[in-house]
Order: C-alpha cells, then sequence, then structure tokens
C-alpha cells in the first residue's frame, strides 16, 4: 500500500537540476517551519511564495482553491458610490412586495419561490444600482448589459419594477395568472412578457451555457464589423444547485480559451438546491472555485460580512479558517438555525485555540457572525466583487457569493430544507418582517388578513433615486428592445430560380442543395453577411467545406498556424472575422450559438440570420430543450436536420438513423417543420422564410418563429418544379400534387383504379417508383403528392377547427387540396407513421400509412428499407391492399404482389 506521507514520484523528476544542493537547502528549510511553526504556517509561507512568483511574471500553475475566505480582504475594498442607506430601503421594499406577491397568489394555488430572491437581493440592487447598462447606455447604445436572471429570483424582478412604476399592483396580483392577458409569467420569459425579459432562465443550466455563447457571440458581431458591442457585459445569475446540471459548466473552459472578460457569472451561493443541502458533507464553494480556477477563471469569493472582520483578527493560529474550511455546508446551515450555546460547542469547541477565541465573543456576537452576516448580504462586499470582475482582464469572472436563503424573512424560512416550496408567510411573520426591514406599513393595511403592497410612492426619495441610477446607467432594466427593425432587403430572384430547373443528369442530395443556396445567398450584397453558418464539426459531411476559405471560420486568435491543407482549394482557415461558426463536437453549445444569433435583432437591434445544419439525429434528441428556449426567446433562424430519416444514411445503423425528429419538432410551436423532398422545395421554403422572419410578413404572420428542414444525403435526380399555379403555395402550406400518372406519361387504361400517395422527402422518390410499377403491372393509376410538412398541414387544421367553433366556416387546407381526388390515401415517410398521420382526421378519403417504426439498424438503403416495409414495392402492396377492401382490384392481387416483390 502506498505511503501518502512518502514523497511519490513527480513530473520534475524527469526534469535535470543544475543545483540539488540549493533544491536540498529550500526543502530543508520548509521542513523546519513545518516542525517549528506547524504544518499550517509552513503552507501560508508556501502561498505567499507562489504569489510573489506570480506577480513577477514567473510562470508557475495556479492553486485550484484558497482558504475558505473572501477574495478581496475588507481594507482593499473600494468605497461604493451612491447612497447605501437609500439602496438598503429600495432593497426592502423589494423583499417586502416579491414576498407578498407570492403570498397574494397563494390563495389561487399557484405557487411562487420566496426564498431565492430573498438570499439574492442585494446582488441585484447592487448591479441595477452601479453595473448593469440599459439599452440607451452611451458606451453600449441598443444593447446594454445581458442580464440572464435566476428564475426563482423573478419575484424580487417584478418587485423591482413594481417600484420603478413598470408594473402596478394588478399587474403583481396576477403572478402566474396569464390568460386574462394582464399576468405576469412565473419566471422570465421572452414570449410571455417581450418588453421585460430578454433570456429564459429557469430550465436550470441552461442560462449559464447561453451566457457563455452570447458573450463570444458578442465578441463576434463586434469582429465581423457587424456592430461594436465591445462595452456591452454579460451578467449571468446563476444558483449554487444549478451548477450541478451539465450544461451549467459545459462550456467553461471556452470562455477561459477565448478570453471572455465581457462575462461575469455571479453564482448564489445559499448552500441549498431545491429539497435541501447542495453538498451536504462537502463544501459547493470549494468545489466550484477549483473547477472555474482549473478551468481558467478568475474566481472571487465573497463569502462572509464584515462582522467576521474581527474574527479573522483573533485568529492569529490559523485555526479559524482551518475550521471554516472543513465545517461541511450543511453543519454551516444547522449554525443558521441553532442559538450561541450550540455554535460555541460544536464550532468553536473543536479546536483549544478556538476555545479561548470564543470566549472573547459574546452570544450576539457569535449569533451576528453566523446567523446574518453573510458577503452577498453586504452591498460595499458585492459593489467591490463587481468592481473587481469588470476591472479585470484577459478571462471571465466568477463570483461566489455566500448567501442565506430566505434571509429576513424569519426564522420559519432562513436555511430551512423546505423553503423552496413555502409559498406564503403568516400575517405575524410578515409583520415581524417588517419590523426588521423598518417598512412604514401599519397593521391596518393588513385588511382581512391580506399583506398588503408597500410603495413609498411615485415622488419619493426612493423611486427617484432608483430611476436616476437607471438613466445614469441607460434605462431601465431588465429590459427588451421591441420595436421593430428595417425589413432585410429581398435576395436576388436568381438565387432561388436556379432550382427550378433541376440537376438534370446529375444526382444531387438535398443537404448539398442546401448548402448551395446558401454559398449564393451569402454573396448578396446587401444581406449576405447577416448570415451566420453554425455546425458542429462535421462541415465536410455536409458538403460545406467550400466555404471554409470563402467566409473562413471564426477564431479570436485568428489562425496563427499554416493549416496542413494550405495548397488545396478548399483549405481550412481560420480568421478574427471569420463568418462561420464551427464549435467542435457539442450540439449544445452550436444550439447556444443560434439562439445568441436567431435573437441579435432584439439584444443589440442587428438582424441575423442563422443556419445551425446537424445529424438530425443528434439535433432534437439531444437539444429539444434548447429549442424550447429558442422558442421562448423569440429566436428566427434555420435549423437544418441533414442526413435525416431512417433509412438514408447507411451502415451508420440505429444511433444515427433519425425515424422521429419530425415528430419532436412538432411538439414545439415555434418551429415550422419541413421535410422538403427536392431542391426547388428547399430554396422555396427558405426564400418564404427569409421573407417571414426578415422581410415583410404577411397580415397576422408571426415573425417570431424557426424553420426546421430536414434535409438527405441520398444522391437523387433533382426535377424542375412542375408548371402551373398554386406550387409554391403548396410547398409553404405543405402540400401539393407532383404528378398524375398522365402527366408522368404512364397512360393509364380508361376507368383504372386510382390511389393518391403522398410522400415527403426521400420517401417521395418510392413513391414515384411506385407510382410506375402499379401502372405498369397492376394497371392502377396513381397520383403522387409532395407533402412538404405534415406538421404545418395539421397546425393548419387545427385553426380551421378551432375557427369553426367560434362561428367561422373555414375548411382546412390539406381538405382543399385532395378534394376531388379519387380513390384512397396512402400516405409514406422514412420517419414513424405517426408523422404522416398527423392529417389522417382531415382527409375526406379513405387513410392509410406507412412509415419506418422501431429501432434503425445498419445497412445498405434498399435493405433498410425493405425491411421497414417502405421501399417501392412495399408501397405497391399497401395500394393494392387498399383498392382490393374498396373492391376496384381482386382480392389475390396482394398476396400475388407479395410473392411477385418477395415480400
Amino acid at each position: 500500500m502506498t505511503d501518502p506521507n512518502a514523497i511519490q514520484p513527480s513530473a520534475l523528476d524527469q526534469l535535470p537540476d543544475r543545483d540539488p544542493e540549493e533544491t536540498a537547502e529550500w526543502q530543508a528549510s520548509l521542513d523546519a517551519v513545518a516542525k517549528a511553526a506547524g504544518p499550517h504556517r509552513a503552507a501560508y509561507l508556501m502561498r505567499r511564495t507562489l504569489e510573489r512568483a506570480e506577480g513577477t511574471g514567473i510562470a508557475l500553475p495556479k492553486l485550484l482553491e484558497t482558504d475558505y475566505v473572501n477574495t478581496i480582504p475588507t481594507a482593499a475594498e473600494p468605497s461604493a458610490p451612491g447612497d447605501e442607506a437609500m439602496e438598503a430601503r429600495i432593497t426592502a421594499w423589494n423583499r417586502w412586495n416579491a414576498a407578498a406577491m407570492v403570498s397574494r397568489g397563494s390563495k389561487y394555488g399557484v405557487g411562487g419561490h420566496i426564498a431565492t430572491f430573498a438570499s439574492a437581493a442585494w446582488l441585484y440592487e447592487t448591479g441595477f444600482n452601479h453595473f448593469f447598462k440599459g439599452k440607451e447606455s452611451q458606451e453600449a447604445p441598443g444593447s446594454g448589459d445581458q442580464l440572464y436572471i435566476q428564475g426563482h429570483a423573478s419575484p424580487g424582478i417584478y418587485a423591482r419594477a413594481f417600484l420603478d412604476g413598470r408594473l402596478n399592483e394588478d399587474h403583481l396580483d396576477n403572478f402566474r395568472r396569464e390568460s386574462g392577458g394582464n399576468g405576469l409569467p412565473s419566471y422570465p420569459h421572452p414570449r410571455r412578457l417581450p418588453w421585460l425579459w430578454e433570456f429564459p432562465t429557469v430550465s436550470m443550466g441552461l442560462g449559464p451555457l447561453s451566457a457563455i455563447y452570447q458573450a463570444r457571440f458578442n465578441r463576434y458581431l463586434t469582429a465581423r464589423g457587424i456592430k461594436d458591442v465591445s462595452q456591452s457585459h454579460v451578467w449571468a445569475f446563476l444558483g449554487d444547485g444549478e451548477m450541478d446540471e451539465p450544461e451549467s459548466t459545459a462550456a467553461l473552459a471556452l470562455a477561459s480559451r477565448e478570453g471572455l472578460d465581457n462575462l461575469t457569472f455571479v453564482i448564489n451561493c445559499n448552500l441549498q438546491r431545491l429539497d435541501g443541502p447542495v453538498r451536504a458533507n462537502f463544501k459547493i464553494v470549494q468545489e466550484l472555485e477549483a473547477q472555474f480556477r482549473g478551468a481558467g477563471w478568475n474566481v472571487i469569493k465573497t463569502l462572509w460580512g464584515s462582522a467576521w472582520d474581527e474574527l479573522f483578527q483573533l485568529d492569529t493560529t490559523g485555526a479559524l479558517v482551518r475550521r471554516l474550511r472543513e465545517v461541511p455546508d450543511a453543519q454551516v446551515q444547522t449554525y443558521q438555525t441553532r442559538d450561541a450555546a450550540y455554535i460555541r460547542q460544536d464550532f468553536f469547541g473543536k479546536d483549544p485555540a478556538l476555545v479561548e477565541m470564543a470566549k472573547l465573543l459574546s452570544d450576539d456576537k457569535i449569533l451576528e457572525c453566523f446567523h446574518l452576516s453573510r458577503g452577498g448580504h453586504e452591498a460595499r462586499k458585492v459593489y467591490a466583487a463587481y468592481k473587481a470582475a469588470v476591472d479585470f482582464k484577459g478571462a471571465p469572472t466568477v463570483i461566489l457569493a455566500q448567501t442565506v436563503k430566505g434571509h429576513t424573512l424569519g426564522e420559519g424560512f432562513a436555511s430551512k430544507n423546505a423553503n423552496h416550496q413555502m409559498k406564503k408567510l403568516s400575517v405575524d411573520e410578515f409583520k415581524t418582517m417588517r419590523d426588521l426591514l423598518e417598512l412604514p406599513i401599519s397593521d391596518s393595511q393588513f385588511v382581512d388578513g391580506v399583506v398588503p403592497y408597500g410603495h413609498p410612492g411615485a415622488d419619493s426619495p426612493e423611486v427617484r433615486y432608483l430611476q436616476e441610477r437607471r438613466a445614469a446607467l441607460g434605462g431601465p432594466a431588465p429590459a427588451r428592445r421591441t420595436q421593430p427593425l428595417a425589413p432585410l432587403p429581398a435576395p436576388s430572384e436568381k438565387a432561388f430560380a436556379s432550382f427550378d430547373k433541376g440537376s438534370g443528369t446529375q444526382n444531387v442530395a438535398t443537404t448539398m442543395a442546401f448548402v448551395r443556396l446558401v454559398k449564393d445567398l451569402v454573396r448578396d450584397k446587401e444581406s449576405g453577411k447577416r448570415w451566420v453558418p453554425i455546425v458542429p464539426d462535421e462541415a465536410r459531411t455536409f458538403g460545406m467545406e467550400s466555404l471554409f476559405p470563402s467566409l473562413g471560420i471564426y477564431s479570436p486568435k485568428g489562425q496563427t498556424y499554416e493549416p496542413v491543407d494550405r495548397d488545396q482549394l478548399m483549405y481550412y482557415k481560420e480568421a478574427t472575422n471569420g463568418q462561420i461558426l464551427n464549435e467542435g463536437i457539442t450540439e449544445a453549445g452550436s444550439m447556444a450559438d443560434f439562439i445568441a444569433a436567431s435573437t441579435a435583432y432584439s439584444t443589440h437591434g442587428e438582424a441575423m440570420i442563422p443556419f445551425y445544419i446537424f445529424y438530425s439525429m443528434f439535433g432534437w434528441q439531444r437539444t429539444a430543450d434548447q429549442m424550447w428556449q429558442l422558442g421562448d426567446q423569440l429566436g428566427r433562424g434555420f435549423l437544418v436536420g441533414a442526413t435525416a430519416g431512417r433509412t438514408t444514411l447507411t451502415g451508420e445503423g440505429l444511433q444515427h438513423a433519425d425515424g422521429h425528429s419530425p415528430v419532436i419538432a412538432a411538439t414545439n410551436p415555434a418551429a415550422l417543420t419541413y421535410d422538403p423532398a427536392f431542391a426547388y422545395e428547399v430554396a422555396t421554403i427558405v426564400k418564404d422564410g427569409l421573407r417571414r422572419m426578415y422581410g415583410e410578413a404577411a397580415p397576422g404572420e408571426d415573425q417570431n418563429v424557426f424553420y426546421y428542414l430536414t434535409v438527405y444525403n441520398e444522391p437523387l435526380p433533382q426535377p424542375a418544379k412542375p408548371s402551373g399555379l398554386g406550387i409554391d403555395e403548396g410547398i409553404v402550406k405543405g402540400l401539393y400534387r407532383f404528378s398524375t400518372a398522365e402527366s408522368a406519361g404512364l397512360s393509364p387504361v380508361a376507368n383504372a383504379p386510382r390511389i393518391q400517395l403522398l410522400g415527403s422527402g426521400t420517401a417521395i422518390h418510392w413513391a414515384i417508383k411506385a407510382q410506375k410499377l402499379l401502372a405498369e403491372e397492376w394497371g392502377v393509376a396513381a397520383d403522387v403528392w409532395s407533402a412538404t410538412s405534415w406538421t404545418e398541414l395539421r397546425r393548419d387544421a387545427l385553426e380551421a377547427d378551432a375557427a369553426l367553433l367560434e362561428g367561422e366556416e373555414r375548411v382546412p387546407y390539406v381538405r382543399q387540396a385532395l378534394h376531388g381526388a379519387e380513390g384512397p390515401v396512402l400516405a409514406v415517410s422514412d420517419y414513424m407513421r405517426q408523422v404522416p398521420d398527423q392529417i389522417a382526421q382531415w382527409v375526406e378519403q379513405d387513410y392509410s400509412s406507412l412509415g419506418a417504426d422501431g429501432f434503425g439498424l445498419s445497412d445498405t438503403r434498399d435493405a433498410a428499407r425493405r425491411h421497414f416495409g417502405v421501399d417501392a414495392e412495399s408501397i405497391v402492396v399497401a395500394a393494392l391492399a387498399q383498392l382490393a377492401k374498396r373492391g376496384e382490384v381482386k382480392a389475390t392481387a396482394v398476396k400475388e404482389a407479395r410473392a411477385k416483390y418477395g415480400l
């Protein structure tokens, strides 16, 4: 067994020691100090030596953890500007109204959270008064700072908006009661309260991830010359429990690697998650410090309030600091709820030096330190941390601010495990809180047991101060800019029309067609620079390598090396003003990029056109939560699920075979989901998407949508767009007749049985082959329809149903399109049957479907399609079965066809 005290082999052993004797002397000195003054004195000297080395430019690895004390000593704290007493009164009003709002709403059973904001009130108030730039800021006009508010703290933000006049009592009384049109959403939600919230954050973990990529996208906009947002700062307010989410820490290395000093994380370390301690037997602050330091972040710990200064001055032996490091978080939480005698025994009684220290402390002093005095509850300490963060250059900063969950809410709330689920205070508890906060609210204002809202008056010193501070910083915050931008000029028609003629004898996959279209669109003089291509490290898979040399890959370092393929036409090119965001193997990071780019029209007043291309299997399946975040944040752009379908990606197998992404996409109201079959359909959909999202939207059209297109890697002939009226309309609405048996040149006999074949995406090619087989081998006339969007057909039909209930006679488009079409309808796609079955109830004709249900498998395309029963021959058999049911073909035809095709 290894002796932990023995000197273990070291990486230094392989380096030459030019003076072993000197090395031995240093080691002996350290041993002597440890023996004479104790190991803690030796550790202190070593750390001081490391600090000196760092200060003089000697390159040494940094320690990952420091003592459980504040990073910024009290003596080094700058004087905070402003009127701290005034800010304390404002904070008191906000605390009161946040608690009152949730408590008053409890009678409706709608819930709410009180304890989170109570712990974080000063973290927000200090920022609002001194740091957070508004949209009208002279330093960052039109952009301001970007604030990612912790979701459960929303009542406190509403309370502040009430104080400054942006909300009234009716709004507060409708917290979590939105259906009447005058309510407040439970959490930050741009779609529900678009003038206030910019970023939806309560799906925990997505806020920190998005904040990093927002800060990175700000740099991208500046580097590309779109807009100088170098003075915008991104602030992410997070919970220590939230940091357990993998997304919370997924991009820490990116932030430090790219030196995002325009980013600050403020982690509210109240040591509690939703149901209990974050790290009951450990210390979450120390864990986070090591994690962030290891990732290259600047770390500021703001743990203790000023009441602790006296204790640290008495700690001449280091016993106090040692004890603070060893006490687990759950015990710290217990101290918050116990009396001075318990703390004397359990905390101070563990070390003789601390026993002597405790003799010098009164019970009141001990309770002040352990019950009240936290760094996150003192304005001066929070200000010092924020100022240090914005002044630090070269790396992002994380502030670890220790607080008490439920602070000022009374003994029933503070540090209690259940406080996240506690939705109201009693009248007596409110009165105790009132007295603690010194608010001028009389007992008579509690009418029938209902707690009153408090407001010092629109012209009070508090409100004037609040508004003056915000005016100096550039207007209210948080705030979302909602005024419309001028529509982007439409790209040249030539870029889209070039696909109308088809590909002739050349086989082209729709993935390649999309990439070719984008290559033309990024050349547009007006809107080309607005495109933001995003790809998670498989650009070559999607045929996008041709964009590398022309657009460049964004990198803040540019290209500091000579690429290995420099002599090739499509070489790997990075540039400080590169247009492509190539994120590496991270769908989550790529989606965060997309969200930042897709909402730049609001965040920065700059319309950007992101398209994110990815393996369809690894998009919605992995990052559907971020797609909801995208819809919540009113993002616009194009998501492209490439190598789509259950059977088109040969040989890859189950984990790559997407048979369900349109099902997941259909659940998102903001996603317009298309499964185009042909290149001209791709072009038509993109053209209409640009018009709707970035140009002149039609009356009643919601611009705040995004498009999901599935495209395929199977090279196939691309036909010319059919002539005739209504083709473009049908492509956009979701269905049009691609060919009849007659227009396909099949010459069916008179009165031949007829069937309608609906296909989407690559499946339409099987339907076309089946159309021919049915005519030539079975005497059946089949018409082929391209169903570009089953989901949009369904949504239109649902709207028609809703209109009918309100007395408006509307016919669903799918019924209009198929009206009069002879025979039954057979729908087929390369997805599970649930996808085409979305429209079944609105089809007048007999309806059946085929799809690729079940798990995928590795094989050739033909074999996989036969396995799932969706190939052309399987379609023929299914069509004959439908016609046989109707008595239009002989009953034995199905059996004969199965034998003929080996099914």
